[in-house]
């Protein structure tokens, strides 16, 4: 039996977020800002206690490595705008992405941007599949929502490896 588009892209998903699963069980307070290098992007807490990331409007170079904590408010920056464009909402602008701070509050917000992601997938038909993408394309007629959702599975995954890599290498860095 052959797959639907819409079904191969949620498979696609659920095995992304089954890896990525493996990385948030094993994550600690202490991993989302450890910092693997002395170039590295990371979140800080400004006056007020919101949790803001270093940024660059041209990529830096070299390119800084990324913290945990950093990558895991890209995530929730790409895919929150992705699903405000998937919904018809107003994408929020990266400054109004707030990351939660070290930890389980984290943790949590990534799997309810899950949740808010699969209910998206689960409604999708093949006409809307075949619609322009919103986003990241900004309006290609030649880019449709099957590729912002492939866009999105290969992005997550993506950032699952890096995440996992930190976590393995800070790992191996505290049993020393």
């Amino acid at each position: 039996m052959s797959a639907s588009r819409g079904e191969l892209l949620r498979w696609q998903f659920d095995l992304t977020w089954s890896l990525f699963e493996l990385h948030l069980e094993q994550l600690r307070s202490g991993d989302f800002r450890w910092e693997p290098a002395a170039l590295c992007w990371t979140v800080h807490q400004d006056a007020d206690g919101t949790w803001v990331p270093d940024w660059a409007e041209s990529e830096p170079d070299p390119i800084p490595v990324p913290t945990i904590g950093w990558i895991t408010w890209h995530i929730g920056w790409w895919w929150s705008v992705t699903l405000d464009h998937a919904q018809g909402r107003t994408p929020r602008d990266r400054t109004e992405i707030r990351w939660p701070g070290d930890g389980t509050a984290t943790i949590e917000w990534l799997r309810g941007l899950r949740a808010e992601w699969l209910a998206v997938l689960d409604r999708l038909t093949d006409a809307e599949l075949d619609a322009t993408a919103p986003f990241p394309w900004q309006n290609d007629p030649e880019m449709t929502v099957t590729h912002m959702i492939g866009w999105v599975n290969s992005e997550l995954m993506k950032n699952v490896a890096e995440i996992g890599q930190l976590r393995l290498l800070r790992a191996a860095e505290t049993r020393d």
